[in-house]
């Protein structure tokens, strides 16, 4: 098998990794310069090219006609994007003679788009997985080779649940290109139908209203807790991050959203629009991470304080 590598982050690590183990041959390798404002806890899939002494090649546009044209003379079978963050134009799959191959983080066609892990989070699922599928112009919209399910606890955050996904990408991945470089693996037909499509996320996002159900604030915390941007909300006019924190079910009687009902132990107990958040690990604009009761008592935070 001849392939040209497109890949970023753990997932991409660990099939480049999958790759050179299962023999192919690779001309070259294409990722990213990793971002400073970033917090970079993965793996670094040009580091381990370069170790393997394959030609690293860094945030470069493909679809010049300078790289169109060093990319057909490569002549790749093959051409596979793992967690590489750039859409590809039609005239970059094409210069594969067998085909242009993606692996998704989800259960195609469920979570199309942008940043699947922390949307099935956010939204409460109990299961996704990883989809190695051919590319069209259209995002994550070709056919199906192979999937791998995994299940999501309702501890996992976006951590935990990337490096599930990662070890289901490995397997998969060993399981599949041998079949995919014999001709015989299958190719499935991707009912975008039957699926859904969600946009990227960016830090905004992880603003807190406190009048949302308290499970759903939990799913929003877990979703984008460390190493991602984090979920926030205000306090005394700066952003306030919850770095972790727990659904209280039951109802909180007699507070409005975003009260504080308790504080005990390490940690404060919020009201919110349907039960109550138990905050743990708090963030003030410019200070350090501590326990919320911590935090409490460095603000003057009591029982009554309203978070807004």
């Amino acid at each position: 098998m001849r392939a040209v590598v497109l890949a970023y982050s753990d997932v991409g690590y660990v099939a480049l990794q999958v790759l050179l183990e299962l023999g192919a041959d690779i001309p070259a390798v294409f990722t990213h310069a990793d971002d400073p404002r970033e917090e970079i806890w993965f793996r670094s899939v040009a580091e381990l090219a370069a170790r393997h002494h394959l030609p690293v090649f860094t945030d470069v546009a493909l679809d010049a006609p300078e790289w169109l044209a060093r990319l057909r003379a490569w002549a790749p079978e093959f051409l596979f994007s793992f967690y590489y963050r750039r859409m590809l134009a039609p005239a970059v799959l094409d210069t594969a003679t067998r085909g242009a191959l993606n692996l998704h983080g989800s259960l195609l066609p469920k979570y199309r788009g942008r940043s699947p892990t922390n949307w099935v989070l956010v939204n409460g699922e109990r299961e996704t997985g990883v989809t190695l599928h051919y590319m069209v112009a259209k995002p994550d919209a070709g056919d199906i080779v192979a999937q791998r399910r995994v299940p999501i606890d309702d501890a996992d955050t976006a951590l935990t649940l990337y490096r599930k996904q990662a070890g289901a990408a490995e397997a998969l991945l060993r399981e599949t290109l041998p079949r995919l470089a014999a001709g015989t693996a299958p190719r499935l037909p991707n009912d975008l139908t039957a699926g859904s499509y969600f946009g990227g996320r960016t830090p905004a996002d992880g603003r807190i209203d406190w009048a949302s159900d308290a499970r759903r604030l939990y799913n929003l915390v877990r979703a984008v807790t460390h190493p991602w941007p984090g979920a926030f909300a205000t306090w005394q006019g700066q952003p306030l991050f919850v770095w972790w924190a727990q659904p209280v079910d039951a109802p909180a009687a007699g507070g409005t959203p975003g009260q504080v009902a308790a504080i005990d132990g390490a940690a404060v107990t919020v009201h919110t629009g349907n039960g109550a958040l138990r905050l743990l690990r708090l963030q003030s604009h410019g200070e350090d991470e501590m326990d919320a009761a911590d935090w409490a008592r460095a603000h003057g935070v009591t029982k009554g304080t309203v978070l807004a």
